[in-house]
């Protein structure tokens, strides 16, 4: 490939537990009761978080990579950086003494959403001075700085995200093309009552790449719009009730007004939404990483999701999708192949209970896609269109 990668930001481990398969679908009051007893089937344990999630996955697919983390000096953190020293990924990961591994419990239901017991650790101290450490040298040769998951990371969204600023503007100066992911928000922590639209008004002028979900961005930049989303599902997945033309363009508008050049915004099952800037705002990005400013410009649809083989969790997904469109940019492929390779990965991803064993390299991809990968689409559909 030629393109050095930098993923940094929110590390963590997955652990799982795994549920018995009973071909029914169970409610979060059937299980979430005091005094029950469920009988699991095992645990799955891995490494999670942007770093692991979208780094790994970015390295399994051909990318050269350096991750960029914080864990604790404990037995989480024993596990985390012997996970990243198979694939010799380890180097950027700071093991700080005193500080706590963070950790996730996922409990991934049949038939529902994913709930997370999630503690975050040494994340809450992760800084912009963790970033400069790595000096020049650090910085040498990466064409894409890819940072995850800022709304689980205290330090990134105090002080109106300045942190988080001083990284984005770092990169950018350096010459490096940036990629920025969010996560979802505790509406009782204090990352809920940081003013996020503040924080993305001041951050995405200094970002590429702008990959979130589309219930984390609309929880940020227009709160009462997220909460008429939730009364409109009831108990259902927000994002089957959501329409293109109506929910998601507005909140991508913004965005690129903003300043944010190519917007991806995941949809969970349904698919994902693309929106991206006019050539001419396109030609830095283009220096920095090759792609084609004419094929990538005033790009703006829905790409409906890929029909996957089963359904076990849907834990990384959306960070593999990231990691198959950044990986599939940085090799050259069209605005359009990158588009349904993203979509693909997410696909195959939720076919495991982890974020990588489910990966397929973009060569498998690209074969499952051409030889007629039926897909789910939606009863309305954003057209492409210019914009």
């Amino acid at each position: 490939m030629g393109k050095k990668v930098m993923v940094a930001g929110h590390t963590c481990l997955d652990i799982t537990p795994v549920f018995p398969k009973s071909g029914k679908s169970l409610r979060v009051d059937e299980v979430l009761c005091p005094g029950k007893l469920i009988q699991m089937e095992g645990v799955e344990i891995h490494t999670g978080g942007a770093v692991a999630n979208t780094g790994l996955a970015m390295k399994i697919l051909g990318a050269e990579v350096c991750l960029v983390g914080k864990t604790g000096k404990d037995a989480f953190g024993s596990i985390v950086a012997e996970v990243f020293g198979r694939y010799g990924a380890a180097d950027g990961i700071l093991a700080v003494e005193g500080e706590r591994t963070s950790y996730s419990a996922v409990l991934a239901l049949p038939g529902i959403d994913r709930i997370f017991l999630h503690d975050p650790g040494a994340n809450d101290t992760f800084s912009f001075e963790d970033i400069r450490s790595l000096g020049e040298e650090g910085l040498k040769d990466v064409a894409l700085f890819h940072f995850g998951y800022p709304p689980i990371m205290k330090k990134m969204y105090e002080n109106e995200g300045e942190e988080l600023l001083q990284i984005m503007k770092y990169m950018k100066r350096h010459g490096i093309a940036t990629s920025l992911d969010l996560a979802a928000v505790d509406t009782d922590s204090a990352a809920g009552a940081a003013d996020w639209k503040r924080i993305l008004e001041k951050v995405l002028p200094y970002v590429d790449f702008f990959v979130p979900s589309i219930e984390e961005l609309c929880f940020m930049l227009d709160r009462p719009r997220y909460e008429q989303w939730h009364q409109r599902a009831g108990s259902r997945d927000v994002a089957l009730v959501l329409d293109p033309e109506q929910d998601i363009r507005p909140l991508a508008e913004e965005c690129t007004r903003l300043g944010a050049k190519v917007i991806l915004l995941k949809c969970g099952s349904p698919g994902l939404y693309y929106r991206t800037e006019a050539a001419g705002k396109l030609q830095e990005l283009a220096e920095q990483t090759g792609i084609c400013p004419e094929d990538w410009a005033g790009r703006e649809g829905f790409e409906a999701s890929y029909v996957p083989e089963r359904v076990l969790s849907g834990t990384g997904a959306g960070d593999t999708t990231i990691a198959a469109f950044l990986t599939a940019m940085l090799e050259g492929y069209s605005f359009r192949r990158c588009i349904q390779l993203a979509a693909a990965q997410g696909a195959c991803c939720v076919a495991a209970y982890d974020a990588l064993s489910g990966l397929l390299s973009l060569k498998e991809l690209n074969e499952k896609i051409e030889g007629g990968w039926e897909k789910n689409e939606k009863e309305t559909l954003l057209q492409e269109k210019g914009i």
